[in-house]
């Protein structure tokens, strides 16, 4: 009797670790809008307010590491980095970036640190990631930019240094610019410019953010800046670790953040969202014919039921679709502050008419949607 007992205790446990193997070990072929995602260790992929860089036929996925319940807000851990072949299924990298023991670094455990990107340098070889940061213990005062490198794009990344850019820096403007839409810091026009000459000498504001390196080699950083009433795009340097001073304002005036920036066929195209706490809301999105603008104002790209709410999640990244030229990926987050680490994944793809762009819900698709 006991050998029958211990033979069927022994089956139940080979079939426990079994089915643990094959979840740990399930396949994907498709894109499953905001189901739990799950890597090669079978744990659901945590890499919030990303965004992916591609290496050598890999992709590389960076996000916020989050942990359970409101403190998952903070910075706990760090960057998460996962790669993939294929895009479905991710490999967990480890942490790229770790927060700071050490209280008085700029990116120690507790600071918030959001919506990291990494771009590859051609000319210095190296990964470079920035990230919005907010110091430990300051809320959103701080509204800094963070940067950080490596020789690998899994990492580990070493933290440079943070700061508000382009302090002492008047914008960007073309040719034939009338005066009244310049800022004018003596007698600001409104709101957004009060914020910006306020800040003008220590640098700007910088909040929800992007990197977006253009086909020459030159990198921009995009972000929310003067209390997240106006976009900034600014040059970054050759190495890509700092600012040049030049830049642009974009939607003066009108809470933007969330950006994501592309380009196709020679028009340079961004997605954003208004600026609702952790509530979901329209879409917007803007396009250009040059990177110093101007930008238009295009309205929300979402149509159907929840287009209003972008389906419940936020622009993170446009990702351009492997093989598919001129193809593009929506990817956005839906957040779940009480909770943060049950944040899901929203990949949905992009279509065009002209140099329009929708973008339509699908409850699952692949990449063979691009060959339709």
């Amino acid at each position: 009797m006991n050998k029958r007992i211990n033979f069927i205790l022994c089956f139940l446990t080979l079939s426990l670790l079994a089915c643990q193997l094959a979840s740990a070990q399930q396949k994907y072929a498709s894109f499953t809008q905001g189901k739990i995602w799950k890597d090669d260790k079978g744990v659901h992929i945590n890499a919030h307010g990303g965004g992916i860089v591609e290496h050598k036929g890999t992709y590389y996925w960076f996000g916020e590491h989050k942990i359970e319940g409101e403190k998952g807000n903070t910075a706990q851990v760090g960057v998460h980095c996962y790669s993939s072949k294929d895009l479905y299924n991710w490999k967990d990298e480890g942490i790229a970036l770790s927060v700071s023991d050490d209280l008085k670094s700029d990116i120690a455990r507790g600071c918030i640190l959001e919506r990291p990107k990494v771009v590859y340098n051609k000319k210095t070889k190296k990964f470079v990631m920035w990230f919005h940061l907010e110091l430990l213990g300051k809320s959103y005062e701080a509204a800094r930019s963070g940067v950080a490198v490596a020789d690998k794009p899994n990492g580990p990344y070493t933290f440079i240094k943070s700061y508000r850019p382009n302090a002492g820096k008047m914008p960007f403007y073309a040719e034939g610019t009338p005066e009244a839409e310049k800022v004018n810091c003596e007698n600001p026009a409104n709101k957004s410019d009060g914020f910006f000459c306020r800040d003008f000498p220590g640098g700007q504001m910088a909040r929800d953010m992007t990197v977006f390196v253009d086909d020459d080699g030159k990198a921009y950083h995009v972000f929310s800046s003067e209390e997240n009433f106006t976009l900034h795009l600014a040059e970054l340097s050759p190495d890509y670790l700092s600012h040049t001073g030049k830049f642009i304002r974009i939607y003066v005036g009108h809470q933007t953040e969330a950006p994501a920036l592309f380009k196709k066929n020679g028009t340079y195209y961004m997605v954003g969202s208004g600026c609702t706490g952790w509530a979901p809301n329209p879409a917007r999105w803007f396009k250009a014919s040059s990177i110093w603008g101007p930008w238009t104002y295009m309205g929300n790209p979402c149509q159907g039921p929840g287009a209003n709410i972008t389906y419940g999640g936020q622009s993170t990244h446009i990702l351009p679709a492997p093989g598919k030229k001129g193809d593009f990926i929506f990817m956005a987050d839906k957040w779940e502050p009480k909770n943060a680490i049950d944040g899901r994944y929203l990949w949905l793809p992009i279509k065009f008419e002209g140099d329009k762009l929708t973008i339509n819900w699908q409850d699952e698709w692949n990449l063979s949607t691009f060959n339709k």
